[in-house]
């Protein structure tokens, strides 16, 4: 559903020829086209999914490929005409598609001179010419269609969307929304799949069932363009407050997001909002439609599979004494066996001699007597033993470590609020007087603030100010030793092992100099 909404994103009024830019009462044009792109791993359908749009409209979609486009096929060409000899203006791809979908397959392959060639088209939906003494603006109004694959031929989910494609900052700010279709392996998905090639490639006609014909939906599409909804006073509340949320979840040091969140982005969820309410042939935006559209922003937005931030600290109930091997207290060498000399039984080996009856008769007159010595000698062995018992074997025990496993988006949370808290109160505490030092807190002092700011979260459970605790504590550890977002101020560090909590809770912290909030 929400890869098909940039085609309720035109105003066409109903008597008057389609418009995809409007004016409010000032003046001032406002386009309504939504720019898609599709981001996906090979094999995905990407292609088969633009040519269908493209057989869907096909008077008002054009469909071509990144890598053999150039600027002047996709904006405007000026050429010299055979009859007159003059220049004239020869209309290209996204002029053709006036209040259309330009589809363009294999995006990412296009050169980046010609990639710049569609930044007007996307953002002012106006071509600027000034070519061979001719000086022109032209109309292209049309909605991109894009697709593109992954850098390294598999989409990486660890990594954000701007590291996975070969797409400029620009160019990935004009869209408004992206989807990634992964190749993930599923058996029932592979089956279903496998089944669906097979009866297309069977020409079997019920191979799908669908609930709509083409031309109903056609129809349904030219009646949602002549709707021109408005914007309700909470829906208004509801997009500032949403565009908000992502201008500060852009604003963290380490932001997992594709890219800066700008007032572009305010304009899309203003578009999508106006398609969902057209989806749902509504006159007026709903709060609900705001929600949607700013889901499907943020969704697109921050396509990234972070690690969980796994802590790890020393139990202190590693520290007892080892028990032993046996812990009845008897002390039984069980590598040797038992304790005590024993003689040794006449072993019979294959292809010795054997000596006749009267050599088994005189084993068999050893054995005896070596049982009976061997019987006597355990006895004695044991009465020393319970005499002078020696320690038992210990058994190397290692130190047990308990594990702490937060969220990326918990971890981020808290140690973007302490390093903002200690970066202020270090230019407060300067002033404006020159040669003033500025104001560091300890690391208890800056535990402290945290947990005041957790007070609603934290309530009247003593177990969750000991979490809280804990893991505040745990954060700041990691923020000194791994990331070395904040430093000691005033005293060296020192081993893990020889500092107590007490005295690392006195110490001065501050945020690193290079470090930018």
């Amino acid at each position: 559903g929400g890869k098909t909404r940039w085609k309720y994103s035109g105003q066409p009024p109903s008597t008057n020829p389609p418009l995809a830019i409007t004016q409010n009462s000032e003046g001032i044009r406002l386009h309504g086209d939504v720019n898609v792109c599709i981001v996906g791993d090979p094999s995905t359908a990407k292609s088969q999914f633009l040519k269908y749009v493209h057989s869907f409209l096909p008077n008002r979609a054009v469909y071509t490929s990144g890598k053999a486009s150039s600027a002047a096929s996709l904006t405007a060409a000026v050429q010299r005409d055979a009859d007159t000899g003059e220049y004239c203006i020869k209309a290209r791809a996204l002029m053709l598609v006036d209040n259309g979908i330009c589809c363009i397959d294999e995006f990412d392959k296009m050169d980046p001179t010609n990639q710049v060639a569609i930044h007007e088209a996307m953002e002012q939906q106006t071509i600027s010419i000034t070519k061979a003494g001719i000086q022109a603006t032209l109309n292209a109004r049309a909605s991109i269609l894009a697709a593109a694959n992954p850098i390294y031929g598999r989409y990486d989910q660890t990594k954000t969307l701007k590291a996975n494609v070969a797409l400029s900052a620009p160019i990935l700010s004009r869209f408004d929304l992206f989807f990634v279709v992964l190749d993930e392996c599923n058996q029932l998905a592979d089956y279903n799949v496998a089944k669906h090639i097979l009866d297309v490639h069977r020409c079997e006609e019920t191979a799908v069932t669908v609930p709509f014909t083409k031309e109903q939906m056609q129809r349904y599409i030219r009646f949602a363009q002549t709707l021109n909804p408005k914007i309700m006073e909470e829906s208004q509340r509801v997009l500032v407050d949403c565009y908000r949320k992502l201008r500060q979840g852009d604003t963290m040091g380490r932001s997992r997001a594709a890219y800066r969140i700008t007032v572009r982005q305010l304009e899309s969820m203003i578009r999508l909002s106006e398609a969902l309410a057209r989806l749902h042939c509504d006159d007026h935006i709903q709060p609900s439609y705001v929600r949607e559209a700013f889901r499907l922003l943020r969704k697109s937005i921050i396509h990234v599979e972070t690690e969980d931030v796994t802590f790890e600290d020393d139990d202190d109930g590693g520290h007892d004494s080892g028990a032993g091997v046996g812990d009845g207290g008897t002390a039984v060498n069980t590598e040797s066996g038992d304790v005590g000399p024993r003689a040794e039984p006449v072993q019979q080996h294959p292809g010795e001699y054997n000596g006749g009856e009267n050599d088994v008769e005189a084993v068999k007159t050893e054995k005896s007597a070596a049982a009976k010595a061997s019987a006597s000698t355990e006895e004695t062995t044991l009465a020393e033993q319970q005499e002078i018992k020696p320690p038992p074997r210990k058994r190397a025990k290692k130190s047990k470590k308990k594990k702490t496993q937060i969220t990326f988006e918990q971890y981020e949370s808290i140690s973007n609020a302490i390093a903002t808290y200690l970066r202020s109160m270090e230019d407060a505490g300067g002033g404006d007087e020159e040669g003033a030092e500025p104001q560091y807190l300890t690391w208890g002092q800056a535990e402290e603030w945290y947990l005041e700011q957790c007070e609603e979260q934290i309530g009247d459970s003593v177990e969750e100010l000991e979490r809280m605790r804990k893991l505040t504590n745990l954060v700041i550890r990691r923020l000194i030793k791994v990331d070395c977002v904040l430093v000691y101020i005033g005293a060296e560090d020192e081993d893990e092992g020889g500092i107590s909590e007490e005295d690392e809770l006195q110490k001065k912290v501050a945020v690193h100099p290079n470090y930018v909030i």
